[in-house]
């Protein structure tokens, strides 16, 4: 049987899944069926996009319809669930196919409605279509429910439990309770002077689902008609926010951007609470649906750091109007304010562990420089008591929470004062996870809301941050707190490692990217920490455990980074070593972080190149070179993963290299293999990202004046190979990065003989004639950037030029393709360099015959050639004359040119 007879116009597969079929239970198996023909299977092909489409649209076209008159809501939602595994199959591992704005917003409104299917208390009416807006958009009342919503979301007036009959008014009850808690729980970031927080009573600041957790889906008997019903709504739920997720990785970023003021609010702004995302992390009854929330809501704040950058609360907002800046500001307070709420409410170990993800990622992108403090430091004080969760998941987040926080455009001020708090600095009073039975040393359980009040005192002897050892004297180990518990937790495994560790244990070992440069503390200090930090770094990049190793590599591929290591010699040989173990290592993982520590490392070497000059680079050992330049090229045959870091190592350690190096025979091999290495890399149908760094690393290597680009056999490859990449790439950042590496050597023998430096000079112009040639949208928001590129190019081709390659040169100007390139470059050359407008009237005169014109460009050419190198303003001023009167010439002219060459 064909696809054609499944899913053609008169497939039966798409009859039977049709709205208007009223078989709910046929329905349900058609689009079953639809869906396992969208699924992606390894090693297979996908299914093709004609297929994809129809599929899609009627997925699409069964979530949009209402329940049939008569239906069984249990058969209804089983039949969703279906459509919803369908939609998410359609869009997971690819880009957004299916239409634009509209389609798009169609998905979402229909996917916003069903991640509240069955929720409590949630009657409004849902719009069909979302639109890209700004501003928050919030769903009006029924009109049906109008009269008696204000009652369902009226808090009660007095703290006394009220009975009822049925489960469905005890639900909607504890619903409004839960309205007033989320409302009254926007003082708990800030309270007000004076009134001390532990006053306040820990139901105070707990969701619906928190306070009876009988209530939750699993505490029913499955045989029970209600329960079903109410396991299904959740599966409905927790499928809609799986789709969203799958629409989040598909749709680009900048067009999501559009749509989150649908599912991320500011503050509440009066009336009925909006329902968003966060809705759903603090009010939902099943966990499950509560972590799939929080995983749309991390993938959403992924890569957001250019959208939030504009966010700023500093300044007072405008009167008049809100600004969006104003307004982007007051939605990150409004995550911190939720997610606070989330992590001191939650129970389920694996939904705690995304909350303190998500808080992570709210971190790394966030620009804390520009609002107001006070929003990390609340966070600080909240996260510290769960550095000994008894999960070890928790505990992980919570580290990883910590390497996002300290490395937030630092140094932060504010940050580094709270690095510096002492041990106990935490215990203020404030309500914290061992008040709910969360601490690691109590056991599993909620506590009731109504339970004993804990003391003052006994709430400051419990929830001080763990005990860390500490000699005396030692004030640095005192002030710098999160490094000594690091190093405990590395050096001092716990003994009380619960199930659920397993053998992934030593994830827990995973020490944070702590930034040393942000902790500001004296050298005297600074030199007992550093050796402890190293001394174990070191140590675990030893260890089987690849989830250690992989840490451990990072964490020195980080440090090799700051200032004050960078230029330590034995430090830099002792990375590396440690570095070339383990890109031979057997996990996939290992090598990847290997590699990209060798990047960093490589990264340093140039600058000390040039910050400490030839003593650096004498000081290193040749042995230590040839061995990571060698190292370098076989990760460059690896995988992806690995070579995209690999080509980078290569071009700065081809920068590196010296002249005595080359010359030796040890090196002449591996530089050769090194640079074919790269070339490979350039040609092949890697990743986009690999081949960009290729040629990145390609311009880095013609940095290095001693490379032989002028008689090595290897140096006609490169030039092919970026010459080929800058004109027939469909990626335009690859083109751009290939011809700014064709613009790096810096005098005319690098390019070799003339044939070579007219294909180098053909190449760029054909590219700049083809700049706006694409047809991938995407693509051409880049053609001003790779425009630009390529115009700087030619201009240095054209600047290096001598007497012999005139030909050439004024052959290709002088054709019909040439005239449009030498007006591009004249503008370009009174736009972008200065003083193309007072060589254009110093040189072209009306009194200047065509003759004394091309005598002209030949005595610049001579003067330019005798001026020597210490003149280098006077000399930039003669190559962009040259430059203006060579392009100003006519055609005919260029040919006589051509002729007097």
């Amino acid at each position: 049987m064909h696809l054609s007879d499944l899913l053609g116009e008169e497939g039966f597969l798409l009859q039977y899944s049709s709205p208007s079929q009223s078989n709910m239970e046929l329905r349900r198996v058609a689009l079953t069926c639809m869906a396992n023909i969208c699924l992606r299977i390894p090693g297979q092909p996908p299914l093709d996009d004609q297929y994809r489409s129809v599929c899609f649209r009627a997925f699409l076209k069964t979530l949009q319809s209402t329940k049939p008159p008569d239906t069984d809501e249990l058969y209804y939602c089983m039949m969703i669930q279906a459509a919803l595994k369908g939609l998410q199959c359609c869009l997971s591992g690819g880009k957004w196919k299916f239409g634009g704005g509209e389609e798009l917003g169609s998905v979402l409104a229909a996917l916003k409605r069903l991640m509240f299917q069955g929720a409590p208390g949630v009657i409004v009416e849902w719009p069909a279509v979302l639109y890209p807006a700004p501003l928050p958009q919030y769903e009006s009342l029924s009109a049906a429910k109008a009269a008696e919503s204000p009652k369902s979301l009226e808090p009660p007036k007095d703290n006394k439990k009220r009975k009822s009959k049925g489960k469905g008014k005890k639900m909607k009850t504890e619903e409004s309770r839960g309205d007033e808690r989320e409302g009254d729980a926007e003082t708990v970031p800030a309270p007000p002077k004076g009134r001390a927080e532990e006053k306040q009573p820990a139901s105070f600041l707990y969701p619906s689902w928190k306070l009876n957790s009988s209530d939750s889906e699993f505490s029913d008997l499955e045989g029970n008609a209600q329960s079903k019903l109410r396991v299904n709504h959740g599966r409905v739920r927790q499928g809609a926010l799986h789709c969203l997720l799958a629409v989040v990785k598909a749709v680009e970023k900048r067009t999501l951007y559009g749509y989150w003021s649908s599912f991320i609010p500011d503050s509440p702004i009066g009336g009925p609470p909006p329902l968003t995302l966060l809705t759903i992390i603090l009010k939902d009854l099943s966990p499950k649906v509560r972590l799939c929330a929080l995983q749309v809501l991390s993938a959403m704040l992924d890569g957001s750091r250019q959208f939030l950058a504009v966010a700023e609360d500093t300044a007072s907002p405008r009167t008049s109007y809100t600004p969006f800046s104003f307004t982007l500001a007051t939605a990150i307070r409004e995550l911190h304010r939720t997610l606070s709420l989330a992590l001191l409410a939650e129970t389920s170990p694996q939904t705690l562990t995304q909350v303190i993800k998500c808080l992570a990622y709210l971190v790394a992108n966030a620009p804390y420089h520009r609002l107001r403090p006070g929003l990390l430091t609340l966070l600080w004080k909240h996260i510290r008591p769960y550095v000994r969760h008894r999960d070890v998941n928790v505990r992980v987040s919570v580290l990883t929470l910590y390497g996002a926080l300290v490395t937030t455009q630092a140094p932060l001020p504010e940050v580094q004062l709270l690095l510096q708090q002492p041990d106990h600095s935490s215990s203020t009073g404030a309500f914290t996870p061992q008040d709910s039975g969360l601490s690691w040393r109590q056991r599993d359980g909620v506590s009731s809301p109504s339970r004993t009040p804990v003391t003052h005192s006994q709430r400051s002897s419990s929830t001080h941050s763990p005990h860390i050892p500490h000699t005396p004297g030692e004030e640095d180990s005192r002030r710098l707190w999160l490094l000594q518990l690091c190093v405990t937790l590395v050096t001092q495994p716990r003994e009380d490692q619960s199930d659920s560790e397993g053998v992934g244990g030593g994830a827990a070992l995973e020490p944070p990217p702590v930034r040393l440069e942000a902790l500001q503390v004296s050298n005297n200090e600074r030199a007992p920490t550093q050796l402890m930090c190293i001394t174990v770094l070191l140590g675990l990049t030893y260890i089987e455990n690849y989830l250690v190793k992989t840490a451990a590599v990072r964490a020195l591929g980080i440090y090799v980074l700051f200032p004050c290591l960078r230029e330590d010699v034995m430090f830099v040989a002792d990375t590396a070593n440690t570095i070339l173990a383990a890109l031979d290592d057997r996990s996939t993982n290992v090598r990847a972080k290997a590699a990209w520590s060798l990047g960093n490392l490589t990264d340093t070497l140039i600058v000390n190149m040039e910050s400490v000059g030839v003593d650096f680079q004498e000081e290193l050992s040749d042995m230590l070179l040839l061995k990571m330049l060698q190292a370098a090229t076989r990760a460059a045959a690896d995988k992806d993963r690995v070579k995209s870091n690999a080509v980078r190592a290569l071009g700065n350690l081809l920068h590196f290299l010296r002249q005595s190096q080359m010359t030796r025979p040890a090196f002449q091999q591996p530089l050769e293999d090194a640079v074919r290495a790269l070339v490979k890399t350039v040609q092949s149908e890697a990743t986009m990202k690999v081949r960009w760094n290729a040629c990145y690393a390609l311009g880095n290597a013609f940095r290095n004046p001693a490379l032989p680009l002028d008689s090595a056999a290897w140096s006609h490859e490169a030039f092919s190979a970026l010459c080929h990449v800058v004109t027939s790439c469909k990626n335009f950042k690859v083109r751009i990065k290939s011809a700014a590496a064709l613009a790096v050597p810096a005098h005319r023998g690098c390019y070799g003989d003339t044939e070579r430096f007219t294909r180098v000079w053909r190449s760029l112009a054909t590219a700049l004639e083809n700049s706006e040639d694409t047809n991938d949208f995407l693509e051409y928001r880049y053609s001003a950037s790779l425009r630009h590129t390529l115009s700087q190019a030619l201009l240095h081709l054209l600047s290096v030029s001598q007497s012999q390659d005139m030909l050439g040169l004024s052959a290709s100007l002088a054709s019909e393709e040439g005239t449009g390139i030498r007006e591009h470059l004249i503008k370009y050359l009174r736009a972008e360099e200065g003083g193309g407008e007072e060589a254009e009237k110093d040189i072209r005169g009306e009194s200047l015959h065509p003759r004394e014109r091309i005598g002209s460009v030949e005595q610049i050419l001579i003067r330019i050639k005798g001026l020597k190198v210490e003149g280098e303003e006077e000399r930039g001023k003669e190559m962009c004359t040259f430059c203006f009167v060579f392009l100003s010439l006519t055609p005919s002219q260029l040919q006589q040119m051509a002729t007097l060459s």
